[in-house]
């Protein structure tokens, strides 16, 4: 696959406040609040730092799997979508999931 037709589009501004739109308001419950010190060392133990901390945290889910020629190259896709959250001041975690091969449980 070629990822020249891949587009990353941007968050759109708020037109309130500060004129960013609060991204992070689900990651924040886990990163922000002290009594969860737990979890923030787990994230801390996979490299993100203080600064990060603030930033919403996107999950990216791509189901590939290499015995599948119909999803082998989402991990490569979501490498491209987490290098988009980066650029977008966001933090991306990629995470596994089961793929499905139809062909083993018949159609």
């Amino acid at each position: 696959m070629s990822f020249g037709d891949v587009q990353i589009h941007t968050v759109p501004k708020s037109s309130s406040g500060n004129g960013k739109p609060q991204l992070n308001k689900i990651s924040a419950q886990i990163t922000q609040n002290k009594m969860r010190g737990g979890a923030q060392a787990m994230l801390y133990a996979v490299g993100l730092n203080e600064d990060d901390m603030n930033k919403p945290q996107i999950g990216i889910s791509p189901i590939w799997w290499e015995g599948n020629p119909c999803n082998s190259h989402l991990l490569d896709l979501a490498t491209k979508v987490k290098e988009g959250c980066k650029n977008e001041d966001m933090v991306g975690l990629i995470f596994n999931t089961i793929g499905v091969r139809y062909e083993v449980y018949g159609q």
